[in-house]
């Protein structure tokens, strides 16, 4: 799967996203993109699964008619998510087109 991570996202999460193909906003200069158009890019760029740490995307966006998966973590602090790297894993290969999922972090 293609996955992009939002700007708040840790990157060396990806060294542990292996097989998926993962690239950051900020590699793609989407790093300043409003949810709406980062969403709009993505999909319309072949990404299958969103990562982002912005736990207000639901309420701010109409998913409804999104295909690009949404895995949202509860906290940007990589030692925190690194702990739970496993469940992170999980739910990005879980995704399919128009999920959204919330992996809580302690």
């Amino acid at each position: 799967m293609r996955v992009l991570f939002d700007q708040g996202t840790p990157a060396p999460l990806r060294t542990h996203l292996a097989p998926h193909e993962v690239v950051t906003a900020f590699e793609l200069s989407w790093g300043a993109l409003e949810n709406g158009t980062l969403l709009a890019q993505a999909e319309s760029n072949g990404f299958d699964v969103l990562v982002t740490t912005d736990q207000n995307l639901m309420y701010q966006q109409n998913l409804t008619s999104r295909t690009v998966a949404i895995v949202v973590l509860t906290t940007t602090s990589w030692p925190r998510i690194r702990a739970a790297v496993p469940a992170i894993a999980d739910a990005v290969s879980a995704a399919v087109a128009g999920s959204y999922v919330e992996v809580t972090i302690p």
